[in-house]
C-alpha cells in the first residue's frame, strides 16, 4: 500500500462512495472493504499518518479522517444490508432441453468377473455356495491333509487371529465344510478372499480372490476334471484356448497337477509374459482319499475333483492387466475401463 496523504483523504472517501454505489454482489463488497476500511485500507493507513504531523495540527487531522471514516463506513453498512435483503436469483431452467443422465457407479472389476464366473459354472451344473473368511485349524489345514510339520502352516505364512483361529488361506475349506453337512454327489463352486502375507508385487497380495470347484460322485476321473476345466476356459477366455495339466503337488489332492493355458498375448509363440507359449492358471488334482475319510465319505465308493483358480489371475489374463496391485489403488481412470 502506497502512502496516504492525509489532504487526499476527503477525495479518497468520495471515490469510495462512488465506487461503493456500483456493487452488485457480497463478493465485490468484500473487496471494497477490505481496500478502504479494513484493517490495512487506505482510511486506516492514513490515521497511522498522524502521529508525524506538528502537534497543532493533529487534532484537525484526525477529526478529518474519522468523519471520512465514518461516511464510508456507514454507506458500507447500508449496502451490505441492501445485499443481504435482496432476494437471490432465480435460475432459470429450460425444460425442452435433453436431460443429463447422472452418473452411476458400477461394479468392481473384480466383482464381475466373479459373478461372470458363477454364471459360467452355475450352466455347468455347479451349484454356488459361501463359506467363512476366519477358520479354525481342522478346516483350513487338518482336514485337507495338511501335516503340523508342513510349511504352509508356519505361523508366519498366516493370519491367525488367537492360537486355533486365523483367516483362511485358501478357499479350499469350503470342500470340508461342505462334505461335513452334506452326502454324495458334490458338485459346488465357491468364490471369495484368501489371506496371505506375501509381499505385495506386480502379481502377489496379503488378501485375493479364489474360485473353488468340487466334485465327488461315483467314477468321477481325471478325464472329468480337464474337461471341466477345458469347457470353463473356452467359455471364460476363448474358444482356441487350450489347456495342460503339468504334474504337481498339493496335500489334499492326489493326484495333483497345475494348469497351464495358451498364452493370450503371443498364443503360445512365447513371449515376455508367458514361459515358452504358456501361462499357468491355477492348481487342481483328484481329491486325496485321506480328504474324503476326514468327513466321513467313503473313498473306496467314491472319488472327486478339486481346482482352484486366482480370480485376479483371470481378470489379468482377460483384459491383459499386468499389475494386481492396480485392482485395489481405487484409481477410477483404471476402474472406468470395464
Amino acid at each position: 500500500m502506497s502512502e496516504i496523504a492525509i489532504d487526499d483523504v476527503p477525495a479518497i472517501a468520495e471515490e469510495a462512495m462512488i465506487l461503493l454505489a456500483q456493487i452488485k454482489d457480497r463478493l465485490q463488497l468484500d473487496e471494497f472493504r477490505v481496500k478502504y476500511i479494513g484493517r490495512k485500507g487506505v482510511l486506516k493507513q492514513a490515521m497511522t499518518r498522524i502521529g508525524e504531523l506538528p502537534a497543532e495540527k493533529r487534532a484537525s487531522a484526525g477529526q478529518l479522517i474519522n468523519q471520512a471514516y465514518a461516511r464510508v463506513e456507514a454507506a458500507f453498512n447500508a449496502k451490505q444490508g441492501e445485499l443481504a435483503a435482496a432476494p437471490a436469483a432465480k435460475v432459470q431452467y429450460d425444460v425442452t432441453l435433453p436431460g443429463v443422465r447422472p452418473s452411476a457407479g458400477r461394479p468392481h472389476v473384480i466383482t464381475q468377473t466373479i459373478r461372470e464366473l458363477a454364471d459360467i459354472f452355475g450352466r455347468m451344473g455347479f451349484e454356488v455356495i459361501d463359506a467363512p473368511e476366519v477358520e479354525d485349524e481342522w478346516h483350513n489345514f487338518v482336514a485337507l491333509n495338511i501335516p503340523e510339520s508342513h510349511p504352509a502352516r508356519d505361523p508366519l505364512d498366516n493370519f491367525y487371529i488367537d492360537d486355533h483361529r486365523l483367516l483362511r488361506s485358501q478357499t479350499s475349506t469350503a470342500q470340508i465344510r461342505i462334505m461335513e453337512n452334506r452326502k454324495p454327489p458334490v458338485r459346488v463352486v465357491h468364490c471369495g478372499r484368501c489371506y496371505r502375507p506375501d509381499t505385495i508385487d506386480a502379481t502377489h497380495h496379503m488378501m485375493f480372490h479364489q474360485i473353488e470347484c468340487l466334485y465327488v460322485d461315483r467314477n468321477v476321473s481325471m478325464i472329468d476334471l480337464k474337461s471341466t476345466i477345458e469347457q470353463f476356459a473356452h467359455v471364460y477366455f476363448d474358444p482356441g484356448i487350450n489347456i495342460r495339466l503339468r504334474p504337481s503337488y498339493f496335500p489334499f489332492t492326489e493326484p495333483s497337477a497345475e494348469v497351464d493355458m495358451t498364452c493370450m498375448i503371443c498364443h503360445g509363440q512365447g513371449c515376455k509374459s508367458c514361459s515358452g507359449g504358456w501361462m499357468e492358471l491355477g492348481g487342481c488334482g483328484m481329491v486325496d482319499p485321506n480328504v474324503l475319510e476326514a468327513v466321513g465319505y467313503d473313498s473306496q465308493e467314491y472319488s472327486g475333483f478339486a481346482f482352484g483358480l486366482g480370480i485376479e489371475r483371470m481378470a489379468m489374463r482377460r483384459h491383459r492387466i499386468t499389475d494386481i496391485r492396480l485392482f485395489y489403488e481405487n484409481d477410477l481412470r483404471f476402474l472406468r475401463q470395464f
